[in-house]
């Protein structure tokens, strides 16, 4: 199947773009001598693990479902860390990762007996309370009141008796100089801490695979920890390792006009790419212009009854017309899997493109996933 033979709307993930990616991380981390795991909550089309297994180390979860399925699908290390995990879970999870981080020392105390004897390292999560975000404190670990990891005037020596390693997550898309910067933050504030473990976990945020990101600074940052305090690295992104390898492809149902030419798409940003609304942004998408730009500008918007179901304004050479197809690009992170049904709407099919060039479809959902999913 050729790519413009694919049903819309569906996600394609190409296998090419995917590996580019994925040995540029290899590149780190044989430079590093760091390890780089997956993390999952970003892209965990586990159909393409076997592919990304070959590069890297292991996968990374959130909770026990991911956990489950970087066991089953991922050859190489598990670890997970959750910000609270339930007490009928904890015991599984502790069985199939090789690595569990907790958020709090009162979950360290209540689950690291359990943790240590299933043979589990155990990871502390802290917060340097150094904040690099610009603008987005949904994204920002290191906001006031954040709910995430231990700050260090709440934390002792003694509460590290067991644990192997700390892992700190800050960043969000950005550059190593940032990460050069926290990990001064985290050095004076947990550097005390060091001799005591075995590991540390820079988390991720880090946009390894982007064109101008600043690999040289990154393999300094990891060389120095590790050497200076005899530490095994780990990083986890999870926008890095499919950065700009997905696509969405969408159709026009319907053209409408109130001040501006509106598109209705097969595709919605409430349902399909719900990071549209969070972040904000506005995706890329092929053969298009901002608005103004081109002669032609629409507003592409989905088909639910959320008036907000707005992707973006874009401009084109050409006029739209019903039946169009539309292709966004950087589709592949946090978009599968963060879709929903809301409005009954139909999930995407995901594609994957071969090296090759042909494509395959390897999942297809229907009635069936929305209803089930209800009571």
């Amino acid at each position: 199947m050729k790519f413009a033979e694919l049903p819309t709307p569906c996600f394609v993930v190409d296998e090419s773009l995917l590996e580019k990616n994925l040995q540029i991380l290899k590149g780190v981390r044989e430079r590093a001598g760091c390890k780089i795991l997956l993390a999952q909550k970003a892209f965990s089309a586990f159909a393409l693990y076997p592919l990304i297994s070959r590069y890297l180390d292991g996968a990374t979860a959130s909770g026990l479902f991911e956990a489950r399925l970087g066991r089953e699908h991922f050859r190489g290390e598990n670890h997970v860390f959750c910000a609270a995990y339930k007490d009928g879970e904890f015991d599984e999870i502790a069985s199939i990762c090789g690595h569990v981080v907790f958020n709090s020392l009162g979950q360290l105390r209540k689950f690291k007996g359990r943790a240590l004897a299933r043979g589990a390292q155990v990871g502390l999560r802290v917060n340097p309370q150094f904040s690099t975000q610009q603008g987005h404190a949904i994204y920002d670990p290191c906001a006031p009141g954040s709910r995430l990891g231990v700050v260090a005037e709440n934390l002792r020596a003694d509460d590290l008796q067991g644990v192997s390693g700390l892992h700190f997550h800050t960043l969000c898309q950005q550059n190593s100089d940032d990460l050069e910067k926290t990990l001064e933050a985290v050095v004076e504030k947990f550097g005390k801490y060091f001799p005591q473990i075995k590991w540390i976990n820079f988390g991720g945020g880090h946009h390894i695979t982007r064109e101008d990101y600043d690999i040289e600074r990154l393999v300094r940052c990891v060389k120095n920890i590790r050497e200076k305090f005899n530490l095994e690295v780990y990083l986890e992104p999870g926008e890095a390792v499919a950065l700009n390898a997905g696509f969405l492809k969408a159709k026009v149902l319907d053209i409408v006009s109130n001040e501006i030419d509106i598109a209705l798409l097969d595709a919605s940003a409430a349902c399909h790419m719900p990071d549209v609304l969070e972040m904000p942004y506005r995706p890329p998408l092929l053969n298009s212009g901002n608005p103004g730009e081109k002669p032609f500008n629409y507003r592409l918007a989905g088909a639910t009854c959320l008036a907000g179901d707005v992707i973006g304004d874009y401009s084109f050479d050409t006029k739209l017309n019903i039946g169009d197809e539309l292709v966004f690009a950087d589709m592949a992170i946090y978009s599968m899997v963060k879709t929903n049904t809301f409005n009954g709407m139909p999930l995407p099919s995901i594609a994957v493109k071969k090296i090759g060039g042909d494509c395959e479809i390897i999942k297809t959902f229907g009635y069936s996933d929305f209803k089930n999913r209800l009571s």
